[in-house]
Order: C-alpha cells, then sequence, then structure tokens
C-alpha cells in the first residue's frame, strides 16, 4: 500500500502563514480580498484559478504545484537504492514516521537513521541480513523520531555510537556531538552531513555516497510536496533547504520523516515551497 502524502494543502497554507507571521486578516489584506472570501480561497480546488494564484503569490508558493496537491494530482516517485538499504514506516498517533537502514554489503556494515515509533523493523531487517549495527544518526531529536533508541541499542552486542547536530546536544545524553559538513564512514560508504535546520535546531540531513542510487535522508526539513514545520527563521530555513538537498542531482532520492519518498527533480516540479524551480524551467534556464 502507498504512503500517502504528509500534508494536505491545508497544511501546506498554513505551515507558509505561521512562516511568514500572516494571520487570516493580514492574509487578506496582502492579498486584497475581503476576510470572509479567504476561507474559501484557502480550500483552493475549485476555486478561480486567479484567486489561488493570488493566494500563492501572497504566501511565496508556487500557484500550479498548490492546485495540482489540492486536486490530487502529485503522486511523488522515487527510485531507491536496491542494496543495503530499509525504510521502516511505522504509526504514531493518528500519523506515521519513517526511519532508515543503510549498510555496505561487503562488509555487513550498517547505520540506522532514526528509530521511527517503532524499532522492531530495523531490528528485524538487521538480524535477516546478518548485519552490525555501528551507528544511529540522528536526523532532530523530536520524540517521534528517537523514542526507540534504547530499544534498537538493546539487542547488539558492542558500542554503537549515537550521533547528533551540536545544536542539539544534550537532549540525547550519551550521543556524540557534530558539527554539520563532516563526513562519517561505513565500510565503503560515506556519510555527508549537511545543515537543514528550521523545523529543529539540529535538523540535519544525511547525503550517502555509494550505494546503487543517490540518497539523501533529510527528516522532517522536507516531505514530498511540502516542508516540516519551520518554527523561526522561515526564509533562511528554506534556502537550507534548497542548498543542501534540492542542490543534489535530480534523480537523489528523498528519505523524508514522514510521508512517501520521493527525488530532488520531483521536489522541484511539485513542491510549492519551492516555486523558483519551475520558474526556471519555464525560462528555459
Amino acid at each position: 500500500m502507498a504512503i500517502p502524502l504528509e500534508d494536505n494543502v491545508s497544511d501546506i497554507i498554513g505551515k507558509a502563514q505561521r512562516g511568514l507571521g500572516l494571520d487570516d486578516q493580514a492574509l487578506a489584506d496582502r492579498m486584497k480580498i475581503p476576510l470572509d472570501q479567504l476561507e474559501g480561497v484557502k480550500k483552493v480546488a475549485g476555486v478561480e484559478p486567479a484567486l489561488v494564484r493570488k493566494l500563492a503569490e501572497a504566501l511565496g508558493l508556487g500557484g500550479l504545484a498548490l492546485t495540482r496537491l489540492a486536486e490530487g494530482k502529485y503522486e511523488p516517485f522515487a527510485k531507491p537504492p536496491t542494496a543495503g538499504f530499509f525504510m521502516a514506516n511505522t504509526p504514531y498517533g493518528d500519523v506515521h514516521v519513517n526511519a532508515y537502514l543503510i549498510w555496505d554489503t561487503r562488509s555487513g556494515l550498517a547505520a540506522a537513521f532514526d528509530t521511527g515509533a517503532d524499532a522492531a523493523p530495523l531490528i528485524d531487517e538487521i538480524k535477516a541480513n546478518n548485519l552490525t549495527l555501528q551507528d544511529i544518526y540522528l536526523t532532530h531529536t523530536h520524540a517521534d523520531h528517537v523514542m526507540e533508541l534504547d530499544r534498537l541499542r538493546e539487542p547488539f552486542v558492542g558500542s554503537i555510537g549515537v550521533h547528533v547536530a551540536e545544536a542539539e546536544a544534550g537532549v540525547i545524553p550519551d550521543a556524540a556531538a557534530f558539527a554539520p559538513g563532516v563526513t562519517f564512514s561505513l565500510g565503503r560508504l560515506n556519510i555527508e552531513t549537511r545543515d537543514t535546520s528550521g523545523h529543529s535546531a539540529g535538523g540535519v540531513s544525511y547525503h550517502i555516497h555509494g550505494l546503487d542510487a543517490p540518497l539523501v535522508i533529510v527528516g522532517d526539513a522536507l516531505f514530498a510536496g511540502s516542508v516540516g514545520g519551520i518554527g523561526s527563521d522561515y526564509k533562511a530555513a528554506l534556502k537550507r533547504i534548497r542548498d543542501n538537498i534540492l542542490s543534489g542531482q535530480d534523480n537523489t532520492n528523498i528519505a523524508p520523516g514522514h510521508g512517501p519518498m520521493t527525488t530532488v527533480k520531483a521536489e522541484k516540479e511539485n513542491n510549492p515551497f519551492f516555486p523558483e524551480f519551475r520558474r526556471t524551467v519555464a525560462q528555459g534556464i
């Protein structure tokens, strides 16, 4: 069964409003429409296209991408690595959370990325492939991504390193803090770290080099068709996503913390938070 998109159009509009600090009255004023008209416009589907474009422009979003999402026309497509890669999608309240496992197929050395809300699928995959869990890398320290940390480590012998960006050092007492920009090794694989903070203070993305398909594990920085909620410094956070995730080659698989996997190409063409990429394509630049 396909994993549904994490955000609907109302979620996307709400995240953009909060990021820009616009309440409904301020948004209506920016659009130059009456407040009582705004509620209908925010539903997007079936609304006059000119008003949708006006809404999108007021929020810095892509109007066409927003409309496609509202109409259910965006279905992200990814072609993840065929070997040395596993995705776990586990329930957490009324949502699901993703965690990932990668490994060097020659040495059997493995690394987990977040724990999900249930570590059992990761543990089972490690045992089924006779892997050695060497490290656990955290995209950020929100509860749904770290709650199974002890359970994930418990079945395996030896010291398993836990790594977290220095901006969230101390949240996990025994985790080793690092400054994004460093690269870790896992057998023949390299794990490049990049700063994608915004959803959380220490949000980091991991670019995996050496698998049979390009992959970046992004936590809640970016979702298929959306972004994670950005608490502060909204425009700077979007720039970090643009520079440190969407700057990758188009066929790079994006593994988010919630929702389905996607690709750099799919998000450049369909994510309403980054309309500049569609403008570039349209202009032939």
